[in-house]
């Protein structure tokens, strides 16, 4: 995917803009009251968090060991496991499983990763015809537009946008079918990809968790798409990015208590399954041929530094359905696959701090994102570092620049900082004391153009600590 998070600027004032997107972006709330409940339901819920937290850590201490475990139980199990240091080798190595078993229509299971290397662009370049079946994905798919969210890639979108895309492509179904009620639109879509299913040679899924214990593949799904995808089609390709993998089965059941209540609200989702190499005798169904494509590209090389934290990450959606900014703007606006708080960090962690400087700043700090992770991932943490790294490669404007370090320089001395903002706060005070705030403020126009500012009252932070603490304000 076409990474666009350099001009992320001017994709959020065109998502502030967008009054159909607007009205549509309040639908990312309904998740985070579900997920509250969930976790009230579950006493243990904190508890896990640590024990999930604890499993990735070590996983990714000793995550070469791991990795060689579960090739060694996949080849064990009848299937091949295919090492990808990039997004190119990867792309050619379903190319050439697909290319192998003559393959024309590939079906595909909602998976990240595969947004994450273009696949279906390739595929489509090199004469085949991938058909996403997750819902939001396949609707998506219709309007040639990426995800917007990691677990509802269509949620930027109406019914009615819905609606219209089907009736636009689906031209074969009659013009005066309902197409008004979520009924009517799931069905037209499982109408559609009925004979998909039966056509495909080849079935392509990601994977929740890569299990090392057994050799075995997990994915999550409530619409039972991904089942089908992997079933029914000679050969079942799973691409998985290598962090994904866990040591035991009991370690991924771990962190699936985990995944849905966190991700929709759900004790667990509709369909968890466990995937272990290809079809063997006796079997009642599932494919001839079992692959793994295995991608690096960029993670290895986050190991041992402090940004290795992000690669706990599983995907829950969670920080984005709680940050005030993605509620505000969306997912495309971050410009590439992962968007939200996850996206501000793994973004300029794999593309590089030149192209996604701006994503880091696309945050409050209010800390929301940390405190529902379930892995618990340090994400305003992670975002500092990057502001830090961009701050010293000069990538901000340089009014930005001199602006933070005239600040650094002045709350390097407390008695002038103390000054100054005394100063500053009676000042405004005494501007703002008529209305009590501010329409229009010099170099806040950012601030103003949506809301007041209002107008400083009483005394400095500072002040009030030194006073009802009984501190020496000289100190």
């Amino acid at each position: 995917m076409q990474s666009t998070a350099n001009v992320f600027p001017s994709n959020a004032r065109r998502a502030l803009a967008d009054e159909r997107l607007q009205s549509v972006l309040g639908m990312v709330d309904g998740f985070n009251g579900k997920r509250a409940r969930a976790v009230d339901r579950l006493p243990e819920f904190e508890m896990l968090r640590d024990q999930a937290r604890d499993i990735k850590n070590h996983t990714l201490q000793h995550l070469d060991h791991y990795l060689e475990r579960f090739e060694t139980r996949v080849t064990e199990a009848g299937g091949q496991v295919h090492w990808c240091r990039t997004a190119e080798e990867a792309r050619q190595a379903v190319l050439g499983i697909c290319r192998a078993v003559g393959a024309t229509t590939v079906t595909k299971g909602k998976s990240m990763v595969t947004e994450e290397i273009a696949l279906n662009r390739f595929l489509e370049q090199n004469g085949l015809v991938p058909v996403e079946t997750d819902l939001g994905e396949y609707i998506i798919q219709l309007r040639q537009e990426a995800p917007s969210h990691i677990i509802a890639p269509a949620v930027h979108l109406s019914a009615r946008d819905v609606e219209q895309t089907f009736r636009s492509h689906h031209g074969d179904l009659p013009d005066d079918r309902p197409l008004t009620e979520a009924r009517d639109l799931v069905n037209e879509a499982r109408t559609m990809l009925r004979q998909r299913f039966l056509e495909a040679d080849v079935g392509i899924t990601g994977a929740n968790f890569l299990i090392a214990e057994t050799g075995s593949t997990v994915i999550v799904t409530n619409e039972g798409n991904g089942d089908l995808t992997q079933v029914l089609p000679r050969v079942h390709v799973v691409v998985a990015s290598l962090e994904k993998v866990v040591p035991t089965l009991e370690d991924a059941t771990t962190i699936l208590r985990l995944l849905a209540r966190s991700a929709t609200g759900q004790e667990f989702s509709t369909y968890t399954t466990f995937s272990t190499g290809p079809r063997r005798a006796g079997d009642a169904d599932g494919p001839e041929a079992f692959h793994v494509v295995l991608l690096d590209n960029g993670r290895s090389a986050l190991l041992g530094t402090e940004l290795q934290e992000v690669l706990r990450c599983i995907r829950c959606g969670a920080c984005m359905n709680h940050c005030p900014i993605y509620s505000n703007l969306g997912g495309h606006a971050y410009g590439w696959v992962y968007p939200g708080p996850i996206g501000a960090v793994l973004t300029p962690a794999l593309l590089g701090v030149a192209e996604a400087h701006h994503l880091p700043n696309a945050s409050t700090f209010c800390g929301r994102c940390e405190s529902v992770c379930p892995m618990r991932i340090p994400l305003p943490r992670l975002m500092r570092h990057f502001r830090e790294r961009a701050f010293r490669e000069r990538l901000p404007p340089a009014q930005a620049r001199w602006a933070l370090r005239a600040w650094a320089w002045v709350t390097r001395r407390p008695r002038l900082y103390r000054l100054a903002t005394g100063v500053a706060i009676g000042a405004l005070g005494w501007l703002g004391r008529r209305r009590g705030r501010f329409r229009r403020f010099p170099m806040a126009g950012g601030w103003t153009a949506y809301r007041d500012l209002p107008a400083p009252q009483g005394e400095t932070f500072m002040a009030r600590w030194h006073r009802e603490r009984g501190h020496d304000r000289r100190a």
